[in-house]
């Protein structure tokens, strides 16, 4: 294994995905008292990361299965998602906590279907600056990237856990993570629509 490309794969995960330790620390704190929430969250991270793997390789080898046009209105999926959490904290504020399945089945946060979109919409411009990188790699090379991809998606995971359960952190998140979830959803969702030219923004 070319160790050259395994640091230029570390260094282009890092510069492309920064951004998602905060919204996986949101996540994770927004499940904290929820059994199984840290596994969902985990599992969605994997599948919206390995469709933006999949989308990528796919464009590198000519196939275009989302046109480029279509890319900016990816930021639709974050903005319903927060508007979503938006409406759920207000409900529990309004009526006292959350809705009494979630209680009795123990299931709640985010599930991975939620935390998949919101990997995958907020990844649609990692896919333009992954295609030529994988275009140019090669197979091999191509190869190399997604493991080592792959692998830092798990650290990623680990380091946004570790961020969400620091005392002070989630202390902060418990307190205001039911706001601050939506509007960094929603300030997602936003950016990505109007960097990208959606709708004429």
């Amino acid at each position: 294994m070319d160790l050259g490309i395994v640091g230029q794969a570390v260094g282009l995960f890092a510069v492309t995905n920064i951004d998602d330790l905060v919204v996986l620390a949101l996540f994770f704190a927004q499940g904290a008292d929820h059994r199984g929430s840290a596994r969902r969250v985990v599992l969605g991270q994997y599948l919206g990361f390995a469709a933006i793997l999949a989308v990528a390789v796919a464009a590198a080898f000519g196939a275009t299965f989302l046109p480029e046009t279509a890319l900016p209105y990816l930021g639709l999926l974050p903005l319903a998602l927060g508007l979503k959490a938006a409406w759920r904290a207000w409900r529990d504020r309004r009526y006292g906590g959350p809705e009494e399945e979630d209680e009795r089945s123990g299931a709640g946060g985010p599930g991975p279907l939620e935390v998949a979109a919101v990997t995958f919409a907020n990844g649609g411009d990692n896919i333009g600056v992954y295609v030529p990188v994988f275009a140019t790699a090669g197979t091999g090379g191509m190869s190399v990237y997604a493991v080592v991809f792959l692998a830092l998606v798990g650290v990623w995971c680990a380091a946004g856990r570790y961020f969400a359960t620091r005392p002070v952190v989630a202390a902060a998140l418990a307190r205001w993570g039911h706001v601050l979830l939506p509007l960094v959803l929603v300030t997602i969702g936003l950016l990505i629509l109007v960097e990208g030219g959606a709708f004429g923004l």
